[in-house]
């Protein structure tokens, strides 16, 4: 199924879901107003939402409108937990290869995570206030999962079980903040603004091949104002996504509706470029001896798209946004 929610003046939204040709949706407000009210009661409702999507997918279907993701929130606008994670390991050995800082303990057998705002996700076209260009303003290109119940102590293969619905995600950063924050030892806040999601989330049989021993096996095309950027593939995550819920969920439960995502999609191969532009640079800096690229100005965009290995557009939707001053 693949699932998306449209602004209404609430803070939830309304559910519908999009049919598999991405033109069409139908609200479902009979078996679930919103899509945290879906993922709270799934086993009661995934059969005749299930229903629902067939009958979408296949005559005309009552009730069901054209499907603009435009006048889409985020999928969750707001969830439980945000949970995100550092899976790529070549994305961490790059900044420590440039910086020459330390490695970091069990960087290779225990995942990298932090718990950032979950209250005020963004949309897939909605513009992103931020303060100053001075705060080295970045994106980074991500994919995600939201999951069930997740039972504390739960095993990498109890947790992959949980998956519920697969996301395309943009984990907006601020880097001249980071530094200074990691140094306290109390983790991201200021440097970690309100993340951006694609307009549609999929539960995993959507992708089919493309969801593989719990990655996203997909490359995720990266263009910041018009120009290709990097398109980085999923499947070169070093830890799998069950392997960093269990992670999360090591010394706690995990509700329905928890989001854990899977940091900067980031490949060895230097010729899949990059999903953040911190990345570019320390390459600039480790290939030529000096950064050459800088961060994001008020006014420019950046456009994200997963897509299939054989080149067709991915069905997450396109996640673009224009960066603007905070009023």
């Amino acid at each position: 199924m693949k699932f998306a929610t449209l602004h209404d003046g609430s803070a939830d939204g309304t559910l519908v879901l999009v049919a598999r040709d991405g033109r069409r949706a139908l609200p479902v407000p009979q078996i679930a107003a919103t899509l945290i009210d879906a993922m709270a009661r799934w086993e009661d409702v995934r059969a005749p939402l299930e229903a629902c999507y067939r009958a979408l997918n296949g005559a005309q279907v009552e009730g069901a409108i054209a499907f603009d993701p435009r006048q889409c929130m985020a999928p969750l606008p707001r969830a439980p937990q945000w949970l995100d994670a550092s899976a790529f390991l070549n994305h961490g050995r790059l900044m420590e290869e440039a910086f020459k800082t330390p490695p970091i303990p069990h960087f290779d057998t225990v995942p990298v995570m932090y718990q950032g705002a979950s209250d005020d996700f963004l949309g897939p076209h909605q513009d992103v206030p931020l303060c100053s260009e001075s705060e080295g303003i970045d994106f980074e290109g991500e994919f995600g999962v939201v999951v069930g119940p997740v039972a504390m102590g739960a095993s990498p293969q109890q947790a992959q079980q949980a998956v519920r619905l697969v996301l395309q995600l943009n984990d907006w950063s601020l880097r001249a903040l980071g530094p200074h924050e990691m140094k306290t030892g109390f983790g991201f806040l200021q440097a970690k603004p309100s993340t951006a999601f694609a307009p549609i989330a999929v539960t995993p049989d959507e992708l089919g091949e493309a969801w593989r021993d719990g990655r996203v096996q997909m490359r995720l095309q990266v263009q910041w104002n018009g120009v290709d950027f990097g398109q980085p593939h999923g499947g070169e995550m070093n830890f799998s996504f069950g392997e960093l819920i269990a992670h999360a969920a090591h010394s706690r439960r995990l509700t329905a509706g928890c989001i854990i995502g899977s940091g900067t999609v980031s490949n060895v191969a230097r010729a899949a470029g990059s999903a953040c532009i911190a990345e570019r640079r320390v390459i600039e800096k480790i290939d030529l001896g000096e950064i050459r690229t800088g961060f994001m100005r008020f006014g420019d965009e950046v456009r994200m798209q997963a897509r299939y290995a054989d080149g067709r557009e991915g069905p997450f939707g396109i996640l673009q946004q224009r960066l603007v001053q905070a009023p």
